[in-house]
């Protein structure tokens, strides 16, 4: 069967150039750490394939002809194509490029998942990372969809189709007004807000620090007092500053400053967060975070007892396995 030029390979092209460039079968197999005849037989095949000669032969070497003159810039142009696209694929496996989309439920101020995105972002500073605000349900849509990376949530929850791990934990304070009687201590106890009024954010995460108030005053015997307001996070702490209500939010938020409130940590609330993912992703930049986020939970939940890191809270049943986060 006649071989067509479409049969040609890499190796036929490397040659060809290699051969061009130096004017020599037995110079261009020793750039290439092969045989003379070895060039020599690949540049005949070639030559075949394509139907026509490419060189003149001569005792000194070789030199191209009208053919070779005219081939040569193509194959350099695929040649520079290819290794440009091996290239490209290989930062894409080193997550070099790309971009990774991120659900987050928390705030990023302080704590685990902002060093992790500082960690990330300092050795991979070409992958883009885009943060998404949403509740629980429509980040695990999204993950389910391929249209979300990865999720940080709170609880230990176990989502269907999508596989999780418990990455940190954090306090819950409660945010008063400066000239709150309780802004003086150190750390209050729940029995210490009996008796006061609260508020949330319509907005997520609002509706899971809703039925987290529910839950933990009707635990004392209370009658809920929790007023929702159509306001962002910011403004409630302002709605708190004069005196409206109060609020809870996790440890991460309690680095920034707002006029006007305290936080206080609540005696014994902890937060569990985990990141949830599919098992359909992927996403090499994805897989390098989630990695970097395994190894920087292990080593800072080394002290674990009966399998769950020491402090966190574990759920006593399936109601109390997605605590909100603030």
């Amino acid at each position: 069967m006649k071989r067509r030029a479409r049969d040609i390979e890499f190796r036929h092209l490397r040659c060809f150039v290699n051969a061009a460039d130096h004017g020599s079968f037995r110079k261009a197999g020793s750039t290439m750490g092969v045989q003379q005849s070895s060039i020599s037989r690949c540049i005949c095949d070639l030559e075949d394939r394509l139907g026509t000669s490419l060189f003149h032969r001569h005792r000194s070497g070789v030199t191209l002809n009208r053919a070779g003159q005219q081939f040569l810039p193509r194959a350099r142009q695929i040649i520079r194509g290819l290794d440009e696209s091996l290239h490209a694929m290989a930062a894409l496996g080193r997550s070099e490029n790309g971009r990774i989309r991120v659900g987050i439920y928390s705030s990023i101020a302080s704590g685990f998942l902002a060093e992790l995105l500082r960690s990330f972002g300092g050795q991979h500073n070409h992958v883009q990372i885009e943060l998404i605000d949403g509740n629980p349900e429509e980040h695990v849509a999204a993950i389910r969809g391929l249209k979300l990376d990865v999720a940080f949530l709170t609880g230990t929850r176990t989502w269907q189709d999508c596989d999780s791990a418990l990455m940190w934990s954090e306090g819950v304070f409660v945010v008063l007004p400066e000239r709150h009687e309780l802004a003086i201590r150190t750390a209050v106890d729940w029995r210490e807000l009996s008796g006061e009024a609260f508020m949330v954010s319509e907005t997520a995460p609002g509706q899971e620090i809703y039925d987290y108030l529910v839950r933990k005053l009707a635990e004392l015997s209370w009658h809920p007092d929790i007023h929702v307001q159509s306001v962002s996070r910011d403004n409630l702490l302002s709605l708190v500053a004069i005196g409206r209500g109060l609020t809870v939010v996790s440890e991460a938020m309690t680095v920034t400053t707002h006029p006007g409130v305290v936080f206080r940590p609540i005696k014994g609330e902890r937060l569990p967060f985990s990141a949830i993912w599919s098992p359909n992703n992927d996403n090499p930049a994805f897989r390098r975070l989630l990695s970097m986020a395994r190894a920087k939970a292990e080593l800072e939940n080394r002290g674990v007892i009966n399998g769950h890191p020491c402090g966190i809270e574990q759920p006593a049943s399936p109601s109390q396995t997605h605590d909100p986060s603030p």
